[in-house]
């Protein structure tokens, strides 16, 4: 047995503890005010969370292996681990996407090789139907990075009815309004605000009208949170996420000659955006911490190609967040710790009868209690750190906070039990 002793944070206390861990299992045995010798002690400067987790990657690999280039799942969890994420899942765009039980299988068995718990989500395209198991679905609902899109919506619910009563994420960027604005100037202008709330709508009457759990993926639309909100209060199953780029970023702040680069779908958007996603996360209206993940060469990056890093850094973020904008570590411990887990854990029990390799996450993640996983993030608040290439773990060895000082840093993770400590 081994035990941590530190200052514990969850979304109803914070408070110095000590949590207890079975070394041959990886799974927590207690916690509490325990009044035993501890193995590894934290001080004042640092905050210990359940393991947080990323529920929005593209690890890339797949059966194909055809983009592993950019990425696969070792590198991805190398990457997870810097940035203080214990356990992430992976997005279904690949060249052969996981769509039914055999691709979906297939696919699995290859999140053998990560460092951390790997989830993974079925693709949802134009006519496939549920597989036969409890999986988190993905459904792009116009054109992004990979092929799995529809063309408008009636095609798009044509297809969802197939899907009533499951878990449904959705990218919501309305493929009518993008397909009149691509010969626009700017990748802003090529995806505007219209689109994402107009899509908002759609999917919002989609999840209600097929009884969905849904979730509303990378969130950029200020004016699309009230709608949001008020589906949530009517009753409306749907929760949200944001990126850290979309909250620390707008178009007004971007460097000029680097444009092209920060290049994501849906695009930064104005201040006005990024103030109103900002004010949400902090305000604890927003569920999820997501990166979206998305590693391409910088070639790829230099042509135009969408999406942006974001696994190394996200605990350095989570600082920032805590630090500079004031947000309460007990919702930081919601949004980016209990929520993840929680979102895992739904699926855990069928993921285990199709292979037994998940058995060993015992209850699952994100609470400090006995039989759950024992992940942890710690997080120094006190000693600055500034993101340099060279300590990215990310295959593509790039991020967009590169020369970004943040005000604190990852001190260790702890993946099931096993620690991984930072250089002093």
């Amino acid at each position: 047995m081994k035990i941590v002793e530190g200052i514990f944070v969850t979304s109803r206390s914070k408070e110095r503890a000590q949590l207890k861990f079975n070394e041959d299992t990886g799974l927590i045995e207690d916690y509490g005010q325990l009044g035993e010798p501890a193995d590894y002690i934290y001080d004042d400067d640092c905050l210990i969370f359940a393991g947080m987790g990323d529920v929005h990657i593209h690890a890339r690999e797949d059966v194909s292996t055809k983009q592993n280039y950019k990425e696969d799942f070792l590198t991805a969890s190398k990457a997870a681990i810097n940035g203080g994420v214990t356990h992430f899942c992976d997005m279904p765009n690949n060249p052969v996407p996981p769509i039914d039980d055999d691709s979906y299988q297939n696919k699995l068995v290859l999140t053998h090789k990560g460092l951390v718990p790997i989830l993974l989500y079925a693709g949802i395209g134009p006519g496939t139907t549920p597989l036969s198991k409890l999986v988190p679905y993905k459904a792009y609902m116009g054109p992004s990075v990979g092929q799995l899109f529809f063309k408008d919506d009636l095609e798009l619910e044509e297809t969802i009815k197939n899907y009533e009563g499951e878990h449904v994420s959705f990218h919501c960027e309305d493929p009518v309004v993008l397909d009149s604005h691509k010969q626009e100037s700017t990748h802003l202008a090529r995806r505007p605000l219209e689109a994402e709330l107009l899509a908002t709508d759609t999917a919002l009457r989609l999840i209600e009208k097929y009884n969905l759990k849904g979730k509303l993926c990378h969130y950029s639309a200020g004016d699309g949170l009230p709608k949001i909100m008020a589906a949530k209060a009517g009753g409306v199953d749907v929760v949200s996420e944001v990126t850290p780029q979309h909250l620390y970023y707008c178009d007004e702040n971007l460097p000029q000659e680097r444009r092209t680069y920060f290049q994501m779908n849906p695009p930064i958007r104005s201040r006005a955006d990024q103030e109103a996603m900002l004010k949400a996360f902090i305000d604890g209206d927003i569920d999820f911490l997501a990166t979206d993940h998305a590693p391409h060469t910088l070639e790829e990056k230099e042509m135009g190609t969408s999406g942006l890093t974001g696994l190394d850094t996200y605990g350095a973020f989570v600082t920032w967040a805590i630090v500079e904008k004031g947000m309460d570590p007990k919702l930081i411990s919601l949004t980016c710790s209990e929520n993840p887990g929680h979102f895992v854990n739904k699926f855990l029990p069928t993921i285990k009868t199709i292979d037994p390799f998940f058995e060993k996450f015992g209850k699952g993640f994100g609470k400090l209690e006995e039989g759950y996983f024992a992940n942890l993030t710690i997080l120094n608040l006190k000693k600055a750190t500034t993101i340099k290439a060279c300590d990215l773990q990310t295959k593509v060895g790039h991020s967009p906070f590169e020369g970004v000082k943040f005000p604190g840093r990852v001190e260790a993770v702890f993946v099931g039990g096993i620690p991984h400590c930072k250089k002093k």
